[in-house]
Formats: structure tokens, sequence, C-alpha cells
């Protein structure tokens, strides 16, 4: 496994966010569900090394972070998008995607070409040159992705990607996180339509604890008629939940 997490325990001030979370991942495209305030950021913030945890293990491609100076060597294994990732307007894309590269400790002589291939991945290269502020949300996104994925890290986490896409940027983002199979992407959305379409496995938090891990087949043979919800999945991931956030 790339990515493991043993007896995690992770907070801010007095207050323990995540409690005694265990998880493995390997490559594929899996998915991070849950209500508001489950613990999905924070998590995705831990394994990206930004946050150190409070307790327990993170072992990222068979290293244990359990230092900075650990958390500094596996960075480069690592690309992050937190949800709103701040950029200098008057920047360039591709100045952009490099900075990234240098953020994660990419030796300089690689930029440009690990910055033209992402660019290219996310097929924003004719925007190279253009200055990140006169992007369209969509484009900015993609942008953002390929911030994250300069370099090919081996690990890729992405939270809430999709908000205030529409419809059709929602379809190209699906396509550039396929193309991503053979990475380990670990995708935090409440969107269940692009879980279903994109997704082989799905992880379900509430209250910083794990309700569910396992395939999208899994999760689906737990249809519960019963549950609010338009598609197999959506029944099986709201069934998950304690009673009082079925009525929200």
């Amino acid at each position: 496994m790339l990515l493991s997490v043993r007896q995690l325990d992770q907070g801010y001030g007095r207050h323990l966010v995540i409690r005694g979370l265990n998880l493995d991942l390997g490559p594929g495209v899996a998915a991070l569900l849950g209500p508001n305030g489950a613990g999905k950021t924070t998590l995705l913030r831990t394994l990206a090394t930004i946050q150190p945890p409070r307790g327990g293990e993170l072992t990222i491609a068979d290293q244990r972070v359990d230092s900075e100076k650990a958390a500094r060597s596996v960075r480069r294994q690592i690309g992050y998008l937190p949800q709103r990732f701040g950029f200098e307007p008057g920047m360039r894309v591709g100045d952009f995607v490099r900075y990234g590269a240098w953020l994660r400790g990419i030796p300089s002589r690689e930029w440009h070409d690990a910055a033209g291939e992402a660019l290219e991945r996310v097929s924003l290269q004719e925007q190279e040159k253009t200055r990140m502020g006169r992007l369209s949300g969509g484009m900015r996104q993609r942008a953002g992705i390929a911030w994250a994925i300069v370099g090919r890290p081996g690990i890729v986490l992405l939270d809430e990607p999709t908000v205030g896409l529409d419809p059709q940027q929602r379809l190209r983002f699906r396509d550039i996180i396929s193309a991503l199979r053979e990475t380990t992407v670990l995708l935090s959305t409440h969107l269940i339509d692009d879980v279903d379409a994109i997704c082989s496995r799905v992880v379900v938090m509430h209250a910083g604890r794990i309700r569910f891990a396992g395939s999208t087949d899994e999760l689906k043979a737990r249809d519960d008629a019963a549950m609010p919800g338009h598609t197999a999945l959506e029944r099986a991931y709201m069934s998950l939940l304690p009673d009082e956030e079925k009525t929200r």
C-alpha cells in the first residue's frame, strides 16, 4: 500500500477531530464521503503532511512519517489540492504549476518538462502563458489539478475539486481523474454521481471515524430501499449515517 494510517488521532487545540482511524490505500481512485464536519479535510491535511498526527502512525511509500525530516522526504510523492487553493492573479499558469513543482521539492532541471506534461494532461497547454486571474472557474480548477499532479506524484489528494463547476466542466474533470487510475487518488466530494462514475473504492467518514471502506460495488450492495436517495449508491451511503444526518 502506498498510504497507510494506523490508530490516527488528529485535532485542533483541545478538540480531537479524528479518533483511532485506520486506512490503507493503493493505486486507484477512492472517494472520501461524509457530511460536513466529518473530518474529511482534516484527514486530507494530515495525509498531505501539512499537519502532524496527534497520535498513531502515518506511512507513505513504505516510510513512516514521524518527523518533519521524514515529512519533507515523502512530499515529492504527494500532490494535494485544497478546496480553496491560493494563487497570485497575475501569475501565469505555467509559472503557477512550476511553483507547485518547487514546493514539492522537484529538482529545478525537471520543472519545465514536468509542468508542460501536467498542463497537457489537463488540456491547458494553450493557456500556459495566460494569467491565473483571467481563467474561467473550470480552467482554474484544472490548473489546480495540474499543480497537484506535476511531477507524477504517487499519491494525489483532492478536496472538493468540483465545487462550482458546471455539468460540462465536471465531465471534463472526470476524464482527467479517470486517467490517474495508476496513481493513488483520494477524492473528497459530496457528489455521489461523480463517485459512481470514476471511483473504484469508497471511504465513508462520520464524526472523525470511518464507517465504511471498500469497493464501490460493496457499498452498492448495502442498498436500502427505505433510505432517501435516487440511486443504490446514494441510499447505501445514507444508510451509514446516523438518523440526524439523514433528515438534514
